[in-house]
């Protein structure tokens, strides 16, 4: 197992454990999705995975219809993606992406907690380089076709790592090769389960449990930020 696979395990509950912020956090990506390529899944490949992800992690219907009428509803203005990076304390790089209908707000915010914790918010794009951003697609495996075979075929599409977990089939690969990866995936038949973004660091730092302690305050009170969407960083878990 590569270091994408081992960086999925280690985040997983502390991702996934509040399905109230899962649900907030999905209904944003699919308004952003449809004011993107329009309302229609089968005209809006991104929509499309996303509807099956709300599915997996049982997000109610209704709250998936809010999400796309939020989107077309003229008086919406449109949520904008911010990302900021900072170092916790200890020099632990944190990578935060945002979406937000305030940007002055979420800023504000981002920072007060970055100061109240011992940290430091830095220039955008000054930490992006310490951090791999992939693509991960959760598929169902096929009878017909093994692991070793999938990853000699997609090698050309971008994905770099393939691994099982819990009876699903991860790919990672390259962000820019999102939308090749899932054509080649509907186009021979796998069914996604899920689709998400996530930013790899390429550099892990060990910590003591006393600094991992005040290092995870700072991060669990960015995650509670309804403007917050990922927050990730290198941090040794």
């Amino acid at each position: 197992m590569g270091r994408a696979f081992e960086f999925r395990k280690a985040r997983k509950f502390k991702r996934w454990g509040n399905m109230a912020r899962v649900f907030t956090k999905l209904g944003k990506e699919i308004t952003i999705a449809v004011k993107q390529s329009g309302p229609y899944p089968e005209n809006n490949p991104r929509l499309r995975v996303l509807m099956q992800t709300a599915r997996k992690e049982n997000m109610p219907k209704e709250n998936v219809e809010r999400a796309i009428k939020k989107a077309t509803d003229k008086d919406f203005s449109d949520y904008k993606e911010m990302n900021y990076e900072g170092y916790a304390p200890f020099g632990i790089a944190i990578f935060v992406e945002t979406a937000t209908d305030n940007t002055t707000r979420t800023v504000a915010n981002v920072r007060s907690y970055f100061n109240k914790f011992g940290g430091s918010l830095g220039t955008s794009g000054s930490l992006e380089f310490l951090f791999d951003h992939k693509c991960v697609f959760h598929i169902k495996p096929k009878e017909d076709i093994s692991l070793d075979d999938l990853e000699l075929e997609l090698i050309d599409f971008g994905v770099d790592e393939i691994a099982e977990d819990e009876g699903e089939i991860l790919l990672y690969g390259e962000f820019a090769q999102n939308s090749n990866i899932q054509k080649y995936l509907e186009e021979n038949g796998f069914e996604i389960t899920a689709s998400e973004f996530v930013r790899i660091p390429n550099d892990i730092k060990p910590v003591t449990a006393e600094q991992a302690e005040q290092i995870n305050k700072l991060i669990e009170k960015l995650e509670d930020d309804d403007d917050v969407q990922n927050v990730f960083h290198n941090m040794a878990e």
